[in-house]
């Protein structure tokens, strides 16, 4: 315990080797800037509301603005009129960018240090070790996963030891598939990635740390500081970068906080400014008309911008709950060349290519392949092929590199980039970016697309396994719908938090904005041109919520089916039936973490409801700091 924030009862004395006296300094260091955090975030939410209550479509910023916690100007940032960052050797070439945790939930060390072994010897060129999406916050995950990192980070005797093991079952699992090994000599592969991680978005509340008054605590702040102070010294030894990737990032303002954030870091630290390099993931609507503005506000730090697929979808619903004309299809159909996806993708690659005073480019990292090489032969050969498609059609269109979400897809898709040969793409000529107004609305323009009673079952099945998964503490899951269950030419995907906040959102659109469906299903009897209705919805979900409660231990573990699973159920009914569109499937789900008892979750649900209808406040602290 500081002066400043508390630690829960116990973690210090278990966890020292995370919580030391350095990482509770730096922590004790940052806390200040949590007030200015509580501000953004309350703007945030305040400009949601206007919107909604104004019907107010999104737009760019005058010309004229001064980014928020700066003095740059927007058109100084759209003309490039700020320093950027050069980009670190070890980020020159990042063709292919593993993501995941480093932890496992409830399971001993020697289990956990496994994830960052295959990380870092799957010869992916970068990893970036997930502190938020794909990592589980059930009891004590998030210190585990820095512990995780830390040793391996260190190179602690007991990390090597699970490496060498490692590296043995990656070779075996190679030499069936490609015949041949893809780790020669483990020792040194271990150098050979990139370390990334993602703290926490500036939304979420930490679950161990709180203020000393008893008010929730940044995330953001807590795992940035701890990352960095545990790890600068080891990294910086053997020549390598510090790097974070920043989620969840709406508007210049935050990312101006942002870089405040790790300013204050390397002060504290007694690093240059700047020495902390950072990616920014454009995963909200509102990021993508103020990119020039975000670059220009974490300047010296900047390396580049990564186009997630799922957050993007999920955040241009949410932006748009207001607006009745808008609703999506089904959810396969809003691929990274689907309407407002392409102008989206457009202008992230004009973005990074648009030069800072110093003549100085960002990197693009493309988007995720969620494909794994697990199923039939003609299941992995088509879910390949359309990986390697994927690869493709972002290398063209200007990517230096893409993610993968297994280790077992590095090999695969990384020829893509190593047949091209080029380290990276920076400097490629696109046209710069312009403001107007059809530039505003191709970045929530919707295609024509299927709207059908099979793809609200997919979203819902989907929807309600992600959630059960997140109360088992697997933030990151193999999930698949559950009529496909046993189908292996029908490949299960990896998915995060992000998959199953889209999912919910699509089915709130339908619901609440009066969908039409575009085809009949025979199941349901609903014939083509009906309204997607209530009634609709709570028969899908009771009978898919059955397919799941009769599902193998293989596809939803039989113990939560009594314990998670119904939470879920009730979590995922709650936000969809609810006329105000709650902000965060996550927020739910946070607030259920390590609930069995049903009842009190529906409290619970009831609550943050209630709270966020009356105002707008979102409830994020952890309401069993005291109890777990």
């Amino acid at each position: 315990m500081t002066a400043a924030v508390q630690i829960r009862s116990g973690l210090q004395q278990s966890y020292g080797d995370v919580l030391t006296a350095d990482v509770l300094r730096a922590i004790e260091a940052l806390a200040p800037l949590d007030r200015d955090r509580h501000d953004v975030m309350r703007a945030r939410m305040a400009r949601r509301l206007t919107r909604a209550r104004d019907r107010q479509p999104l737009d760019f910023l005058p010309a004229g603005a001064t980014i928020g916690r700066t003095t740059i100007t927007t058109q100084q940032a759209r003309d490039g009129q700020f320093d950027g960052s050069a980009i670190p050797h070890d980020l020159q070439r990042q063709w292919i960018q593993g993501t995941g945790p480093a932890a496992r939930p409830r399971v001993p060390l020697a289990v956990g240090l496994r994830n960052p072994a295959y990380a870092l010897l799957s010869g992916a060129d970068g990893w970036m070790f997930d502190g938020e999406d794909a990592l589980g916050q059930v009891s004590t995950m998030s210190l585990d996963n820095q512990r995780h990192l830390r040793l391996a980070l260190h190179r602690d005797p007991v990390f090597l030891g699970v490496a060498e093991s490692v590296a043995t079952e990656m070779n075996a699992w190679a030499q069936t598939f490609f015949g041949r090994a893809t780790v020669a000599d483990w020792r040194a592969q271990l150098d050979f990635t990139t370390v990334i991680f993602r703290p926490r978005g500036l939304h979420l509340d930490d679950r161990q740390v709180r203020h000393a008054s008893g008010e929730g605590f940044s995330a953001s702040i807590v795992d940035a500081a701890t990352y960095v102070a545990l790890n600068h010294e080891a990294l910086q030894a053997r020549g390598a970068s510090l790097v974070l990737y920043l989620p969840k990032i709406q508007t210049a303002e935050e990312a101006a906080l942002w870089h405040d954030i790790l300013s204050a870091l390397e002060r504290h630290l007694g690093l240059a400014v700047g020495t902390v390099k950072t990616y920014v993931l454009v995963e909200q609507v509102e990021a993508c008309f103020q990119l020039m503005e975000i670059r220009a506000a974490l300047g010296p730090r900047f390396v580049g911008f990564n186009t997630g697929r799922w957050d993007y979808i999920n955040s241009v619903s949410d932006a748009l709950a207001w607006d009745p004309a808008f609703v999506n299809p089904n959810i396969d159909a809003i691929t990274m060349t689907y309407g407002y996806m392409r102008a989206y993708e457009d202008r992230v690659r004009r973005a990074v290519n648009t030069p800072d005073r110093q003549g100085r480019y960002a990197l693009w990292q493309g988007g995720m392949e969620p494909n794994i090489p697990v199923g039939s032969a003609t299941g992995v050969a088509s879910g390949m092929a359309r990986a390697m498609a994927g690869a493709e059609r972002e290398q063209r269109e200007g990517a230096s590199g893409k993610w993968v979400a297994h280790w077992k897809m590095v090999h695969i898709v990384r020829p893509v980039w190593e047949r091209v040969g080029d380290a990276n793409q920076l400097g490629r000529a696109f046209p710069r970016l312009t403001y107007t107004d059809a530039d505003a609305a191709a970045l929530t323009h919707l295609d024509d697309a299927p709207r059908t009673v099979r793809g609200a079952r997919d979203l819902l099945s989907v929807g309600l396994q992600y959630g059960n998964a997140f109360g088992q503490g697997m933030q990151a899951a193999a999930l698949k719908p559950a009529d496909f269950f046993g189908n292996e030419d029908v490949l299960y995907l990896m998915e995060d938090m992000a998959t199953g906040e889209i999912r919910l959102s699509i089915l709130w659109e339908w619901l609440h904005k009066g969908a039409t469906l575009t085809a009949a299903d025979a199941d349901t009897g609903t014939p083509a041109g009906a309204r997607f209705d209530a009634a609709l919805f709570r028969r899908l979900l009771q009978e898919e919520y059955a397919k799941l409660q009769a599902a193998a231990n293989r596809d939803v573990h039989d113990d939560s089916k009594r314990t998670t699973l119904p939470i879920a159920h009730d979590i995922v009914a709650a936000y969809v039936m609810d006329p105000v569109k709650l902000p965060w499937y996550i927020d739910l789900l946070n607030l259920n973490l390590e609930v069995t008892d049903r009842e009190e979750a529906r409290t619970r649900i009831g609550r943050l409801a209630e709270a966020f209808r009356r105002d707008g406040t979102r409830l994020t602290e952890n309401l069993d700091f005291e109890h777990r």
